[in-house]
């Protein structure tokens, strides 16, 4: 009975290997392809758009799917994308050494959050892997949150409150997050974009994660490291990380060499909302980084730089000494364009220290990897002596850090060719001078593949057989080839190897002699090679922590420059810090909107928020500018605190502690809540948490609900920010009543954006001035926005129909125009009555001159009005 596939020697490894790597699709290496089988390849053939087919489809059919392995990267990249995990079994035994089957092992399992290889990376981007772990006790909101790069190795842990878990995720904004199995369902909402990787508990045992950070790490403890007894649930998310990735690496992870803790207040905190709100570093719309803040802040020259600059701008800093560093250090190379411009041509020279580093230590580097670990260690000298002979400390500072690694620079420089190969193993990556061995080998190569093309040469004369030619493959070696027509002619030593269609091809003792010569030398040359490729990246492995302090290095220097490149070509000014909470912009611009329209054709305003002037009620018609305005001031705050000039004539600032921005609305219908219930949440936290140093932006709050009622919780919400809170707010609204607030609360101060009309049009001046606005001009906007005519006629009639019925003569709905009453109790007299018959009819009665009759007979009509009225439905 013929042997089932499944029960096949090849089949048997396969299974094993399927068992270790759990639910990831298995790419199997055989030869030159990647196989998948069984259930893995159903989901690879839909997924991938491979081809279906099936192993021994006579006997025991197996569904089966391949590609060819230099593929390899294109499939794991779409594989990963479509949120799957995926493990890779290599074959790990030389074929030509193997008795038998080929060993092979899985090597590496590729998950969102694991991704080193640079075709699968966006260089831009960080590639976080988190970790979340809750605090056990009864009373404790807290959790464990760590979060590691492992194509740089950075890795941090914190302890953070329930509260600010979603916040602190879109921060760090993490392609995986692994979390306890008992608590993935309850955490899922707060990662809804993320990769949700369920881990057994015991992986967060705190004994567990000290010891096994304690290996990671060659420490006793992880004091030196600034982690403490009160970052016990920080040290277990951290550990289980370092689980995770021995579990799904299988190799070194020495490029992780210290854990670095965080700690809340150090950074200007800005909730989620704020960060969709003012598309920091992604736009709402279509959530690319094209038309955020971080695209056009971005002018660095490599992508350690660009990678930094987006840390630095999701955590801009509160410590005043840390910005005034930056900003000075950003200042010198503003004033200095030579020095600035110079630094940015080396540092375009500049490759990815960080991730090429990350993959030597994991064992994945190539030869081109390390040639380019030598090309940027040429750069350092020069950049170094730039830095050198300033007066700036933090310039001084990054020269000092810069480690030259002279020793690592020359190993690579003597030994690796100029343009090395991707492949290891294919020979062509040393100099021939570099080793003596290794020259002589590469000359007993050479010199026997001349012998055989002079053997060749004798043949052809000896033989006379004019196009008889020496060949070779890796199946026969090297052979001679005769064509059918001149068989006749092949002498009689010649054995026969081969039949072909048109040809023979024979074998010569005398040919087999020096094909084993030349291919002993040969392989024995691409076999040293490897050896010492072996032994140069064990060298750079070894440098990996001096190499990763000196990516930073440049990192900053290119972070520093691209600031100062941008102020200068943009014509930004340096910020002031001063001790007092206070905005005072003169001509500010939104940095955004300054860049994508034509030069010159944005509109400037002065931003001034200062004691007795704290909040802005900005009101105006849509398509104006109060958002723009609003969203500016936040920016501009933003960009300032992580030490960049900013887009106006003059800045003078005190730091923020929180920047909150609630703008444009935002269903989240899949939680079942309304763009009015988030509205509501994200401003009731806003209330709950702002403090006398946050600023505050918000527009058009209330407008989700009737007009009352928005009116009602917009006007106090104003109130409670100016009582309570005390902070900077600009509050951008369509409800023109909340203009009265200036007469009763003394830091609202009203501003509105200048409308031109002409001829029934109007035209946005985009100016803000002091002072309310008197109309909406909602319908003007329609007409703009291409609203039928018959529609705009239609609501003109309407709105001058609902004005003379409900406005006062001073053309605003009735509001009380005292103080209202803030004792905690609900305001009833904040808005008029409607006119109504009944009530007019009252109004020219004399009580006193009315019999008890005649006061009857008045309340017996009255009734029939209200009961006639109520069956006609008015």
């Amino acid at each position: 009975m013929a042997t089932s596939t499944a029960t096949t020697p090849m089949m048997q490894q396969y299974r094993d290997a399927k068992a270790a790597c759990g639910d990831a699709l298995l790419l199997f290496r055989m030869g030159d392809f990647y196989e998948l089988f069984f259930e893995d390849a159903k989901t690879a053939a839909e997924v991938l758009g491979l081809t279906l087919t099936s192993r021994d489809k006579t006997n025991n059919p197996i569904p089966m799917a391949g590609f060819p392995h230099h593929q390899l990267d294109n499939y794991l990249a779409k594989i990963v994308q479509s949120g799957m995990r995926v493990a890779v079994c290599e074959q790990v035994e030389d074929s030509r050494r193997a008795k038998g089957l080929v060993r092979r092992e899985v090597t590496r399992v590729v998950t969102p959050g694991t991704v080193t290889d640079d075709a699968l990376l966006d260089p831009r981007e960080n590639n976080y892997l988190a970790a979340i772990y809750p605090s056990s006790g009864p009373a404790s909101t807290d959790f464990g949150l760590a979060w590691v790069e492992l194509s740089t190795g950075r890795f941090h842990a914190a302890t953070i409150d329930l509260k600010r878990l979603a916040d602190e995720l879109a921060r760090i904004h993490p392609a995986e997050c692994l979390v306890p199995e008992e608590i993935a369902d309850a955490l899922r909402p707060s990662a809804e974009t993320i990769m949700v990787t369920e881990r057994p508990k015991w992986v967060f045992a705190l004994a567990t994660a000290e010891k096994m950070l304690a290996q990671q790490f060659e420490t006793a403890s992880l004091e030196g490291m600034g982690i403490g007894a009160d970052d016990s649930l920080a040290v277990q998310a951290a550990g289980a990380l370092i689980d995770y990735l021995q579990e799904t690496q299988k190799s070194s992870l020495a490029h992780i060499d210290r854990l670095i803790p965080y700690r809340a207040g150090l950074q200007l905190d800005i909730d989620q909302a704020t960060r969709r709100s003012l598309e920091l570093t992604r736009t709402i719309r279509e959530g690319d980084r094209a038309g955020s803040l971080l695209s056009v802040l971005d002018r660095t020259s490599t992508p350690m730089g660009s990678r930094l600059l987006a840390n630095w701008l999701s955590s801009p800093l509160t410590d005043r000494p840390a910005i005034d560093e930056r900003l000075n250090a950003v200042g010198l190379l503003y004033d200095n364009p030579s020095l600035s411009g110079e630094l940015a041509r080396q540092l375009r020279g500049i490759y990815d220290v960080e991730r090429l580093v990350s993959r030597v230590t994991t064992g994945r580097a190539s030869p081109r990897d390390l040639a380019q670990v030598g090309r940027t260690l040429t750069q350092l000298p020069e950049i170094k002596a730039k830095l050198s002979g300033h007066s700036n400390p933090l310039l001084l500072q990054l020269e000092a850090e810069l480690d030259l690694c002279p020793d690592v620079r020359g190993k690579l420089e003597s030994a690796l060719v100029d343009d090395c190969p991707l492949s290891a193993r294919e020979g062509g990556i040393i100099r021939p001078e570099f080793s003596s061995e290794l020259n002589h080998l590469r000359k007993l190569a050479a010199g026997g593949k001349q012998w055989i093309l002079r053997y060749q040469a004798d043949q052809v004369a000896t033989a006379g057989i004019p196009n008889l030619k020496v060949g070779y493959n890796r199946v026969f070696g090297y052979f001679i080839e005769v064509t059918n027509a001149q068989r006749d002619k092949v002498p009689e030593h010649y054995i026969r190897k081969q039949t072909l269609k048109n040809a023979e091809r024979y074998v010569t003792p005398e040919l087999k002699e020096y094909e084993e010569k030349v291919l002993t030398a040969d392989q024995q040359a691409t076999d040293l090679e490897y050896e010492l490729f072996l032994e140069l990246r064990d060298i750079v492995s070894a440098a990996a922590r001096r190499l990763q302090a000196t990516a930073l290095v440049l990192a900053t220097v290119d972070c520093l420059v691209g600031l100062a490149e941008l102020a200068r070509a943009r014509n930004y000014c340096r910020p002031v810090f001063v001790d007092e909470p206070t905005i005072h912009i003169v001509d500010g611009r939104h940095p955004v909107l300054d860049v994508l329209e034509p030069q010159g054709t944005f509109v400037p305003n002065d931003i001034v928020l200062e004691e007795g002037e704290s909040i802005q009620i900005i009101t105006g018609p849509n398509m104006a500018g109060k958002s723009t305005y609003i969203r500016q001031a936040a920016l501009l705050t933003i960009m300032a605190q992580m030490g960049s000039f900013v887009p106006a004539n003059k800045a003078t600032l005190g730091i923020a502690d929180r920047v909150f921005a609630r703008v444009g609305a935002s269903d989240e219908l899949s939680r079942g809540q309304s763009t009015f219930m988030v509205e509501m949440t994200e401003t009731a936290r806003i209330l709950n948490t702002a403090t006398s140093r946050s600023l505050v932006v918000l527009d058009e709050i209330g407008r989700g609900t009737s007009t009352y009622d928005g009116v009602s919780l917009a006007w106090a919400i104003i109130e409670h920010i100016h009582d309570h809170i005390g902070c900077r707010t600009l509050f951008a609204t369509h409800y023109h009543e909340l203009a009265d607030l200036d007469r009763s609360l003394t830091s609202v101060k009203n501003l509105n954006v200048t409308v031109k009309e002409w001829e029934d049009k109007i035209v946005f001046l985009h100016k803000i001035v002091p002072g309310a606005a008197d109309k909406s001009y909602g319908i003007h906007v329609a007409r703009l926005a291409g609203v039928p005519r018959e529609v705009n006629e239609r609501a003109k009639d309407i709105l001058a129909q609902l004005e003379a019925e409900h406005l006062d003569d001073q053309g605003r709905a009735r509001i009380a125009r005292d103080k209202p009453h803030r004792s905690g109790s609900l305001q009833l007299s904040l808005f008029g009555f409607a006119d109504h018959p009944i009530l007019d009819e009252i109004s020219q009665q004399d009580p006193n001159a009315l019999t008890p009759l005649a006061a009857h007979q008045l309340v017996q009509n009255w009734h029939q009005q209200l009961a006639g009225r109520k069956k006609q439905g008015q």
